[in-house]
């Protein structure tokens, strides 16, 4: 779905919001920020819920009911998000850096594109996405 984003390039600017670029570096570590976050948020509903049911099936009564199994997880998994969403949006700010530095080993072409400005910025940044 974002391909075209590493592709591309996403847009970069220097601390005052001028747009100096497109980066494909800064477009693959947003979006492997966004993944992370991402396996961080729906994790807790995958691991742990399984073994909770697992361990309310050892009781007879929970066994009698399976009828609210499927609406039992339902609700937990709604109570996971609404803890996880915000922790992991929090992970990580909605505007990443990168130093210039980085820039020069990794994208070379573009680093020379900065030398254009009288003051190379030392550090980039860019909108990771959600």
């Amino acid at each position: 779905m974002r391909q075209n984003e590493i592709l591309y390039g996403i847009h970069i600017h220097d601390e005052e919001g001028n747009i100096v670029g497109k980066s494909r570096l800064a477009a693959v570590k947003g979006i492997c920020q966004v993944v992370l976050s991402r396996i961080v948020m729906c994790a807790p509903g995958m691991l742990v819920l399984p073994m909770i049911m697992e361990s309310l099936e050892k009781f007879k009564a929970f066994r009698r009911i399976s009828y609210l199994h499927g609406p039992f997880q339902v609700v937990a998994v709604g109570c996971f998000l609404t803890v996880m969403v915000p922790t992991a949006c929090a992970l990580f700010p909605q505007t990443a850096s990168l130093d210039t530095k980085t820039m020069k080993i990794f994208e070379p072409q573009f680093y020379e594109d900065l030398r254009k400005y009288e003051n190379i910025p030392q550090k980039i940044y860019f909108n990771k996405g959600l």
